[in-house]
């Protein structure tokens, strides 16, 4: 049975101290189930990572979501396309008709800047939080491959100007290169503003099967892999591999290639992690991302634009939501939706999602979707 996309919604992106969570899942998922027409819901599956136990079925029976399978799922940054991709292989496998996928975390509660690195790992131990785990990558990829500091910039300055044109974004506002290097130094090579900002926030999608209709999002394929082995013995840097594989895997099984794909969503937690990203997937090759930056062809406007919500970067990290918000943009850029941000005749997209960091291995997890 193929799947597909019969709606999504989404709250607002930003620090909503005032917030409950309840109340952002009930923002997003009130507008996925509207946007799908209302129908009814056989099973959920939502994504958190720092949520409280019961946090599901506490904001969701409010909404008469009850008496059904609910599947609470924690994969770092890939909790909220985790939740997608079961959804997925639930309706895919026949389990259930119309399945729910939500992603909901309220950052604020437990942070106010930094998320603190985890002490029962022997990275968190250490006190290596994972702006400092980017910027040993950011090192790294500039000494083998001598991107600028200029370049960093650069994937700030695109995310930032999309966002301008999201109003659910958490910032909005353009930037220079000059303003995003003279922002305050975060962990060396990157400042502050080519590091994703915590936010609050939830997103939602209803998967179902095929109708046929013209808004209905057809899901070509969705991959979810968890990363190898990994040291100061690999080739690549940090999440290279585990991304790249992920998305071969995702391109074999939805029958397209990477020049096919007209609109990207990617975790662009930090400026380096986008330029790795892009290549991973395909889009250029190694040592080569930052070029996509410079000639335009990953901005709005350019052959394939990447994160014209304005990604992690702009949008803010919820950590549980950040997925199905990008399965949101993916499925707004497909309908024609995504307003002043719309990428024109997008046909193909593809969302990816990439979580972690564990000692020892290439990243918790990644989910690509290839969505038409």
């Amino acid at each position: 049975m193929t799947a597909s996309i019969l709606g999504v919604g989404t709250s607002f992106f930003g620090k909503q101290q005032a917030s409950h969570p309840n109340e952002l899942m009930w923002t997003a998922v009130n507008e996925a189930l509207a946007d799908a027409d209302d129908p009814t819901i056989d099973a959920i599956y939502l994504g958190t990572v720092f949520g409280a136990p019961g946090v599901a079925q506490r904001g969701l029976h409010h909404l008469g979501l009850t008496g059904i399978p609910i599947i609470t799922v924690e994969n770092a940054c890939a909790s909220g396309t985790t939740a997608f991709h079961e959804a997925v292989q639930a309706v895919e496998h026949g389990r259930f008709g119309n399945v729910l996928a939500v992603g909901v975390e309220k950052m604020t509660d437990s942070f106010a800047g930094a998320i603190h690195p985890e002490s029962t790992d022997p990275e968190g131990r250490s006190g290596l939080a994972l702006p400092s785990l980017y910027a040993m990558s950011a090192t790294r990829y500039q000494q083998v491959h001598g991107v600028s500091a200029e370049d960093l910039a650069l994937v700030a300055v695109k995310n930032h100007g999309h966002a301008a044109g999201n109003e659910r974004a958490q910032h909005r506002t353009p930037h220079t290169v000059e303003q995003v290097l003279d922002s305050r130094m975060i962990a060396d090579p990157l400042t502050l503003l080519q590091c994703c900002p915590i936010a609050d926030g939830a997103a939602a999608a209803v998967i179902g099967s095929a109708k046929g209709a013209d808004r209905t999002v057809r899901v070509r394929s969705s991959v979810l892999q968890s990363g190898g082995l990994w040291d100061h013995r690999s080739d690549h840097v940090w999440g290279f591999g585990l991304v790249r594989d992920t998305a071969n895997a995702a391109y074999e099984a939805a029958g397209v290639s990477p020049d096919d794909l007209d609109v990207i969503e990617c975790h662009d937690a930090f400026t380096i992690g986008e330029i790795v990203t892009t290549e991973a997937l395909g889009l250029a090759t190694e040592g080569n991302g930052a070029s996509l930056l410079r000639n335009g062809h990953t901005t709005v406007g350019g052959k394939q634009p990447v994160n014209p919500s304005g990604g992690l970067l702009s949008r803010g990290h919820p950590l549980g939501a950040t997925g199905l918000a990008q399965i949101a943009e993916i499925t707004w850029q497909l309908r024609g939706d995504a307003g002043q941000r719309q990428v024109d005749g997008a046909r193909i997209g593809l969302v990816e999602t990439m979580g972690g960091g564990v000692a020892g291995i290439d990243g918790n997890a990644c989910v690509v979707a290839v969505l038409e």
